[in-house]
């Protein structure tokens, strides 16, 4: 049930909603909604439709689009609500705001101008697509949407092919084949993905594969819908000789070779056999307790 009783606090509001189903807004989401004094929105239209399904009224307050486009000229209307004291809401068209969203430069003017900020969480595409993406999500870097040119493109994903994080883009349906061919070159066949599209809406779907797999499964497809893909972070890549003496001399200098051969193999990832044998041929003598299994 909306509480209408508490006042919304003077400051930008920013406001998670809906990227499907719109029973996913959340009820502080929609108390802010109610009682703001100002409303701001990426589409107008989205955020009228959003109010109506739950029964809020817009009633005289303003409703002031804000977007790429025209941020110039309606950033100071709503800065200078904030400066009357009054609480302003914005609502992007779908998920986060900020998050390839346009309210990052009203985020800062705000800040920058000493007017209090407040996020409403909520839904999320980034955060939905990596709950279901069946890949790590312990570390994770959002890249949003790629380039259209190719030359960036290349870039883009040369620097993002090493990154030690699972990777979240955006992407148009139109150009996901593409994508998925290009991330092939830069990031290998078999590096595993998930392909998510229409989240939380009645076509949803996800597809997981490796990279491989997916540009073929994709390449001539007509694809529709939003589209989030997500790619597993780069294998380990073992380490070389060089690295495994070094590693050793190290350890072999405060430690028994027992030890030194554990806390190698472990840091390494090698087998304990192979870090043992090293250990030997580097110091032939000195204890033998160090297990080979």
């Amino acid at each position: 049930m909306i509480d209408t009783s508490r006042p919304i606090p003077p400051g930008l509001h920013f406001i998670a909603t809906p990227i499907g189903a719109a029973r996913d807004i959340t009820l502080r989401a929609l108390d802010i909604l109610a009682g703001a004094a100002v409303l701001a929105a990426e589409d107008t239209r989205t955020l009228r439709h959003l109010m109506e399904i739950h029964g809020i009224p817009l009633g005289g307050r303003p409703l002031i689009a804000y977007h790429d486009h025209n941020g110039e000229t309606a950033r100071p209307r709503l800065l200078a609500a904030l400066a009357e004291g009054r609480s302003v809401a914005y609502a992007s068209e779908a998920g986060t705001p900020l998050v390839a969203d346009p309210g990052f430069q009203l985020g800062r003017a705000a800040i920058a101008a000493g007017f209090p900020v407040f996020a409403a969480p909520g839904p999320s595409a980034v955060l939905a697509a990596l709950t279901v993406s069946g890949l790590p999500t312990d570390r994770f870097l959002f890249a949003g949407f790629p380039p259209a040119a190719a030359g960036a493109r290349r870039r883009v994903f040369a620097e993002l092919a090493s990154v030690p994080a699972t990777l979240v883009l955006y992407e148009s349906p139109k150009r996901v084949s593409r994508t998925l061919g290009e991330l092939c070159d830069q990031l290998g066949h078999d590096r595993q993905a998930a392909v998510c599209r229409e989240l939380t809406k009645r076509f949803e779907e996800v597809t997981r594969a490796s990279l491989g797999e997916l540009a073929a499964t994709f390449a001539d497809r007509d694809v529709k819908g939003e589209i989030v893909l997500v790619i597993d972070r780069p294998g380990e890549k073992p380490a070389e000789a060089g690295s495994l003496e070094a590693a050793l001399s190290e350890a072999l200098a405060t430690m028994s070779r027992k030890d030194a051969v554990a806390a190698v193999a472990a840091s390494l990832g090698r087998p304990r056999r192979e870090v043992y044998q090293a250990a030997l041929a580097l110091a032939p003598g000195g204890d033998d307790d160090a297990t080979d299994d």
